[in-house]
């Protein structure tokens, strides 16, 4: 019977390890990914290339991603589209620089490769807290994109984060966007393309995006609201259209309202 004890408290000191690590894992996990963005505005209004006079708006409420840059890459070169449309800002407010990437299907060099991380690189201090890529990768291009990231990721200033817009269909469906090197995905939630009604669908039934970088924010557009989604995220607000007072109001209001 004593054998049976020993053997018996063993098992029981084994267990409580092995919960022991795997609540200090999951903790480490959480604090390791936590939302890069907790203390700034739960709006952010996207600044696209037209002129834009925000200067209205409250900076304890909304912050501005503004297209800094759009890069076009095909194989061998690489041609930088600077921003050409002023934006009127308030003092303080909270902005990320966009940068929109364009590429033809051939993947480029890997000399095109760096001078687009310096380039992208070269927009941190446009930024207050960092900046964040717009590109549409095709498979073929992943790996491409995934070098470019962990390149940026690596060489940002200290306290600056790494954000990408990301399709819908890779935040459910496609586990290449789980590990890479960012601090923030953003599900886009318009333009869904041919797996629109599938995504709804989902996303209606109470689904969810499955990265956990993918969960602390969303993008919308004016023009295209979804009908159900997750709540309590960050929402970048995307408008086809020149932002007024009355279009700001309306999409603080219907964030205030869905959340």
């Amino acid at each position: 019977m004593r054998f049976v004890w020993v053997i018996a408290a063993g098992i029981l000191l084994l267990v409580m390890a092995g919960t022991i690590a795997s609540v200090a894992w999951q903790w480490r996990h959480s604090f390791l990914i936590r939302d890069p963005l907790a203390g700034s505005p739960r709006v952010f209004l996207w600044a696209w290339e037209r002129p834009e006079i925000l200067d209205f708006l409250d900076p304890a409420e909304v912050g501005v991603a503004v297209l800094a840059e759009t890069i076009i890459l095909n194989r061998s070169e690489i041609a930088v589209r600077p921003r050409m449309q002023p934006v009127e800002l308030p003092p303080k407010i909270t902005t990320i620089a966009v940068v929109r990437i364009e590429s033809s299907s051939a993947v480029p060099t890997e000399t095109v490769r760096r001078e687009a991380v310096r380039q992208i690189l070269s927009l941190t201090s446009r930024s207050s807290v960092g900046i964040q890529i717009d590109f549409d990768a095709r498979a073929s291009e992943r790996p491409f994109y995934r070098t470019l990231l962990a390149e940026v990721r690596s060489q940002m200033p200290r306290g600056k984060m790494l954000s990408i817009t990301a399709l819908a269909s890779w935040c459910i469906y496609d586990a290449w966007i789980s590990d890479l090197p960012v601090d923030e995905s953003v599900p886009m939630l318009f333009r869904l393309g041919a797996g629109d009604a599938e995504i709804k669908r989902y996303l209606a039934g109470g689904g969810d995006f499955r990265a956990a970088r993918t969960r602390y924010s969303i993008g919308i557009s004016m023009d295209e609201l979804p009908v159900k989604a997750a709540g309590g995220r960050r929402v970048y607000v995307f408008n086809p259209k020149p932002w007024t007072r009355e279009s700001v109001n309306e999409a603080l209001r219907y964030v205030r309202e869905w959340r």
